[in-house]
């Protein structure tokens, strides 16, 4: 075994890490912080052209651009085999060619990144939310989110460590309403027994994977009897094939309180789609707020990667002020589940040192930081460690 091999650089943010790349070296790098293999149970699409992976990426509204071309720079400089197929979408029109070119592209590829694109509710009612379309036009239906406690950000609770898993694809997202007299609109939510079985069986599967004890559903099965009355019985019957695993419901108003009172009671969390929404947001600002969390939609065939709280931040766009956390610990989310993990334990360790050690925040977090500044960094951060290697025996 050879030694700790520390690459040198000529300048700061020269690309060094060429000794995680090739055949010749094995990168003895384990994952040690929880998250870093919360990849999707289904199989990613293996890497091409000599190794590399080629994943979609939609820079969408708001700080969306600034901080995926962060994420570009950042994997460059770590030399991460990733190329990266850009698909801009254009929010302010009519047009669905946009959104079906990244649907095309993102079957092509498998894995994509995604800042979040603008739903302008004052377009006509017919324009369906992009973010909706990419989601059920490629059935992804497991939205996960893990939210837990950062060292180094201060918060009102301390010792949460949820994962919230939101049924992404029917409820009240169905886009199905319309006015049947003037001053009289019917929404339509929909609630299938094969959906919801569907995700409280995901729901359940991770929390195994996950050496979890219980699963909350959340739902409102007191008001809507039939629908979320539907849900809830599905995740009974689920949760009776895993006894190992424990099972309790919530009310979802009961929900939010409990949240914000004593957040320390729930460990896995699986609710529909709407629930999913407010719970997300709500979990989101106990640990930190928004630049913080990062978001997973996984399907039987495709994974998009994300921010969390899918947030434009449009009124700090351009600003350099955005915190970068979020959509970096999002692409380290990405790489786990492209079985690149050692890429994702360096970059996603030296962003937590970053928060913890270095404290240098944006000013969401009370801090003076730049964007830029924090994504440096990181970069110095990556650079002051160096991976650890040995030759192949």
């Amino acid at each position: 075994m050879s030694p700790r091999t520390v690459l040198t650089v000529s300048r700061l943010l020269k690309p060094t890490w060429g000794g995680l790349m090739g055949n010749a070296m094995n990168v003895l790098r384990p994952a040690t912080i929880y998250g870093q293999r919360n990849k999707s149970i289904y199989t990613p699409p293996p890497a091409k052209y000599g190794g590399r992976h080629t994943v979609t990426l939609i820079p969408g509204d708001g700080i969306g651009p600034e901080l995926l071309n962060h994420v570009r720079e950042l994997f460059r400089f770590c030399c991460v085999p990733v190329d990266f197929e850009i698909v801009k979408v254009d929010s302010t029109v009519t047009s669905e060619d946009d959104i079906n070119n990244a649907i095309t592209a993102i079957k092509r590829n498998g894995v994509a990144l995604k800042g979040n694109i603008e739903t302008n509710h004052n377009l006509p009612p017919s324009v369906k939310s992009r973010n909706n379309l990419l989601r059920t036009n490629l059935d992804l239906y497991a939205n996960v989110m893990h939210c837990h406690t950062l060292p180094g950000v201060n918060t009102r609770h301390k010792g949460i460590d949820i994962i919230i898993i939101r049924e992404n694809t029917e409820g009240e997202y169905s886009s199905l309403e319309h006015e049947n007299v003037p001053g009289v609109v019917e929404c339509l939510k929909i609630i299938t027994r094969m959906k919801s079985l569907r995700i409280a069986e995901y729901a359940f599967k991770l929390a195994r994977q996950k050496g979890r004890r219980r699963v909350t559903a959340v739902h409102k099965a007191n008001i809507m009897k039939l629908g979320d009355g539907l849900f809830l019985q599905c995740c009974k019957e689920v949760a009776a094939g895993y006894p190992d695993i424990a099972f309790d419901s919530m009310i979802v108003d009961n929900t939010t309180m409990q949240l914000v009172s004593k957040p320390q009671q729930f460990d896995v969390m699986v609710m529909p789609n709407l629930y999913g929404n407010v719970v997300s947001n709500v979990c989101a600002g106990l640990v930190g707020g928004p630049g913080l969390v990062p978001g997973a939609n996984y399907g039987t065939d495709y994974a998009v990667f994300e921010t969390a709280t899918r947030n434009t931040g449009k009124s700090i766009a351009n600003k350099n002020i955005a915190n970068p956390t979020a959509t970096l610990l999002a692409g380290c989310l990405m790489l786990d589940h492209l079985k690149l993990h050692a890429y994702a334990s360096m970059i996603r360790k030296a962003v937590h040192t970053t928060l913890s050690e270095t404290r240098l925040h944006t000013a969401d977090l009370g801090g003076q930081g730049t964007t830029l500044e924090v994504v440096q960094s990181i970069m110095r951060e990556i650079e002051s460690k160096g991976p650890l290697t040995v030759e192949p025996m």
